[in-house]
C-alpha cells in the first residue's frame, strides 16, 4: 500500500475538518455547487466521480473471465455472498440498529435516509481496493482479477435492482428515474472508458498502460478527497449538532464487514479451497465499493442527506477494519491445505 491508502482514514477525517470549515465559512459557494444538477444528478460530483472511478475500472481486464471455470468453490462463494446476503445483512442491520437500538439518539427526519445509505453500501462490492487486500494476503492475482471482473459485469444489471428492492421494503421512496441515470453514470460509462483507456495504452505496451496507471492514481485521490470536502461542506452543521452520529452509523458497518468476512472465509475453508483463493474471496466480500455508493447516495438523496453521510463513514472505517481482516487472514493461513505447500516453497526458495 502506497502512503495515501495506508492512511486514508486520516485524510478522510482530514477532509472531514476542512469540510465542514469550508461549509461555514462559504455556505453561499457550496448551496451554488449543490444546485448545479440534471436529472436530480449533481454534475460536479459526477465529474469527481469519474475521475475517481475511471482509473480503478481501468484495471479490470474483463478477458479474465474466461479464468472463472477454474477456481468455481472461491467464485461461487464470492458471488453467494457478495448477492446473496450481504445487501440483506446490510438492510436487517441497518433496520435493527439506526431503525431501532440507535433511533432516540438520531435525527428522526434522518433514519430512513440512513438506512438507505447501508443499503447502498451493502450493495457495492469492492473493485478496486480488492487488490490491495488480495496482494496483502498473498491471494492469486488471476483470481482476484476474474472475480471482480465478473462481479463489475453483474453489477451492471444486479445493483439497481437490489437497491430498488431493499430500498423498497424499507419503506423508503424510489426515484427510478434517477436510480437508472445513477447506474447508468456510475456504472456503465465508467466501464466503457475505463475499458477504452485500458485498450488505448495496452496496445502500446505493459510499460505504458503502467506509467499511465501511476499518472491517473492521484487524480482519482484527489477526486476522491474533494468529493468528501463537498459532502461535509454540505453535512458540517448536522455533524457538528450532533457528533456521535459518525460513530452510530459505523456500528452495523463494521458488524457487517466482520460478519461477512467470516461468512465467506469459513466457507471456502468448509468447500476445502486454497489460502490464497479464500482470503482475496472473502476480502472483496468484506470491503465496499463506496465511490459507487457515496455517488449513488447523493444522486438519489442529496448532498445533505443522511444516506450521503452514511456512505462517507464506510470510507472512514475501510482501511482499519479491512487492514484487521488482512491480520487475521494471514495468521489464520495455517487452517488451510495449501499452506503447508507455501512453507516448502519458501524453504526451498531461501536454500
Amino acid at each position: 500500500m502506497n502512503l495515501f491508502e495506508r492512511y486514508l482514514t486520516v485524510w478522510v477525517a482530514a477532509s472531514i475538518v476542512v469540510g465542514i470549515a469550508l461549509g461555514e465559512m462559504l455556505p453561499g459557494l457550496f448551496q451554488t455547487i449543490g444546485n448545479l444538477t440534471a436529472y436530480e444528478i449533481n454534475l460536479p460530483v459526477t465529474i469527481l466521480i469519474w475521475l475517481m472511478i475511471v482509473p480503478m475500472l481501468m484495471k479490470v481486464d474483463f478477458k479474465a473471465l474466461h479464468e472463472v471455470g477454474k477456481q468455481w468453490r472461491g467464485i461461487g462463494v464470492t458471488l453467494g455472498v457478495n448477492w446473496l446476503i450481504k445487501p440483506f445483512t446490510m438492510a436487517a442491520l441497518g433496520w435493527l440498529f439506526i431503525g431501532v437500538l440507535f433511533r432516540p439518539l438520531l435525527p428522526e427526519a434522518e433514519i430512513e435516509s440512513y438506512i438507505a445509505g447501508l443499503i447502498l453500501l451493502g450493495a457495492a462490492p469492492c473493485t478496486a481496493m480488492v487488490f490491495v487486500w488480495s496482494n496483502l494476503t498473498k491471494g492469486d492475482a488471476n483470481f482476484t482479477l476474474s472475480q471482480v471482473a465478473l462481479n463489475d459485469t453483474i453489477m451492471i444489471f444486479a445493483f439497481a435492482p437490489i437497491v430498488a428492492l431493499l430500498l423498497g421494503i424499507s419503506a423508503i421512496t424510489i426515484p427510478w428515474e434517477t436510480l437508472t441515470i445513477s447506474v447508468v453514470a456510475f456504472i456503465v460509462i465508467p466501464v466503457i472508458v475505463g475499458q477504452f483507456l485500458r485498450q488505448l495504452f495496452m496496445a502500446r505496451g505493459q510499460t505504458a498502460f503502467a506509467h499511465f496507471d501511476a499518472k491517473l492514481k492521484p487524480v482519482s485521490m484527489a477526486a476522491l478527497l474533494a468529493t468528501l470536502v463537498l459532502l461535509f461542506a454540505f453535512q458540517g452543521q448536522q455533524i457538528l449538532a450532533q457528533p456521535m452520529i459518525i460513530v452510530l452509523l459505523a456500528v452495523p458497518i463494521i458488524l457487517q464487514t466482520y460478519f461477512i468476512a467470516a461468512i465467506a472465509y469459513v466457507a471456502n475453508k468448509v468447500l476445502g479451497v486454497e489460502h490464497k483463493i479464500a482470503a482475496p474471496s472473502a476480502m472483496i466480500g468484506a470491503s465496499n465499493f463506496f465511490e459507487l455508493a457515496v455517488a449513488t447516495a447523493i444522486g438519489l438523496f442529496g448532498f445533505s442527506s443522511g444516506a450521503a453521510l452514511a456512505t462517507v463513514v464506510g470510507v472512514l472505517v475501510e482501511v482499519p477494519v479491512m487492514l484487521s481482516l488482512v491480520a487475521i487472514a494471514n495468521r489464520s493461513r495455517h487452517w488451510f491445505a495449501d499452506a503447508k505447500t507455501t512453507t516448502s516453497q519458501t524453504s526451498e526458495v531461501s536454500k
